[in-house]
Formats: structure tokens, sequence, C-alpha cells
């Protein structure tokens, strides 16, 4: 989606457009696209299935534009996919010396293969701490796959102090995690942070006296959905429908 606005004006202006292929999935989409032509030399049955793959490869990799609410208060989805946990954590050890509070909300939200998995940013300000943590591959909807699992920190803390921790967690089929930023950079809120290649999940630690303006169940899209407001205590109800 390319969009031009003007807030001073009635008239917007709004195009789709077909979403690009990230870089990083170039060489694996031209990889599909080369086994594709040999198989199909030998069999047209199998060269057909392998289309499909192709384009499968392409579309997992798919990089689409989002526009992001521009308010600092605002705590936006890192990642596309479903709401499965939400529940009060400490801190992850790796960050906890550099976050505020003894306990947070823990919002994860789940990428299934057919998620965009590009990650994004859910506020601006600096990276201040960055984190890689090997381990395991267990299922990424589990619970403790948050202590478990391949993992990568990162701390984004605002100009007046303000921090927002949230975590890359490689699953079952996972095996990189990817990231675009390092310690010191300056990112804005739903800035291109990272990538997780097939399947996974992220997690978002959000400070007390925030609560989630999301529900159990809910899907995300990456630096567009409003997961938080900081400071700002709701209760929510919701159903499925």
């Amino acid at each position: 989606m390319s969009e031009i606005q003007n807030p001073d004006s009635q008239l917007t202006a709004v195009k789709w457009r077909f979403p690009s292929v990230h870089p990083e999935g170039r060489k694996f989409t031209l990889i599909a696209a080369v086994a594709t032509l040999i198989v199909y030399s030998f069999s047209s049955f199998l060269g057909w299935l392998l289309v499909l793959v192709t384009i499968w490869v392409a579309t997992f990799f798919r990089d689409p534009i989002r526009t992001t609410p521009q308010d600092p208060a605002l705590v936006v989805a890192p990642a596309d996919g479903l709401i499965t946990m939400i529940t009060k954590v400490a801190a992850p050890p790796e960050l906890a010396s550099s976050m505020t509070g003894a306990s947070f909300t823990r919002v994860s939200i789940f990428m299934s293969v057919f998620d965009v998995h590009i990650n994004r940013s859910p506020i601006a300000g600096r990276i201040a701490k960055v984190a890689y943590v090997p381990g395991k591959f267990l299922n990424a909807d589990l619970d403790k796959a948050s202590e478990d699992n391949e993992r990568q920190h990162f701390l984004v803390t605002r100009d007046d102090g303000v921090s927002i921790g949230f975590t890359q967690i490689a699953g079952l089929v996972a095996r990189r995690i990817m990231a675009f930023v390092k310690e010191g950079d300056t990112v804005e809120a739903g800035e291109r942070i990272g990538l997780i290649r097939f399947g996974s999940r992220v997690d978002v630690y959000l400070p007390e006296g925030t609560s989630p303006q999301v529900l159990l169940g809910q899907r995300t899209i990456a630096g567009e959905t409003v997961l938080a407001t900081l400071g700002q205590v709701r209760t929510l109800g919701g159903k499925s429908q």
C-alpha cells in the first residue's frame, strides 16, 4: 500500500501495490525457481508442485508497506500473527538489569508460516540492548519457548527513559533469527528491525501501569495494530465469532 496523506487536507490518495520480496528472501526464491526448472525438465507434475513451492517462498518473504500511527504513547505490534498468550512475568534475565519494574505483561504473537515475518519496532527510540541467546527449537506456541528456544532480545528506550523490551523466538521450523539493527541505532515506531525464517513468535513486555488493548485470539498487523497505550490501564472484553 502506498499512501500520500496531508493532515491539513481532506484529500488523500491511496494506491494498492503488490508487496515486494525482502532482499533476504530473494536468494531462496531464486533457488526454488532454479530447482523447479530442473525438476520440470524430468517431470511436469513434480515441476508444477515446485512452482507452488516457489510462489510460497516468495510470499513468505513478502515485505508490505505498513502505515504506523504517530503517537509516542502507543505501543504497536512488532509482528503479524495471532495473540496466543497474555500473562504476567518477570523481565527476561538478559534484559532485567535494563528494565524497570518487578513484573511485566507479556503479549505473545505467534507467526505461522503463512504470516509476514518481517518484525518492526513497537516504539520509537534508541536500541539500548540486543541480546542473542542460543537454544532449542520447540514449538513457539509453548509457554516455555520464551526460556528454552533460540531467541533474540531487543530493548528500545525513548528519550524520556521509558523502555519496551521485545523478543524474537525461533520455533519448530525457524532456524535463523536476523536483526537489521544494532545497539545504539535510532528507530521509528514501526521500523523494520529483523526477520525470523519460517514460523516463530515475538513477545512484547509491557511495563506496570500499562495494560494490553488486544485480546487472546486477535490477529495483529506489524507496525499498525496498537497493542497498548503507555500509562493506560483498561479492561477489555471480547468475543470470538
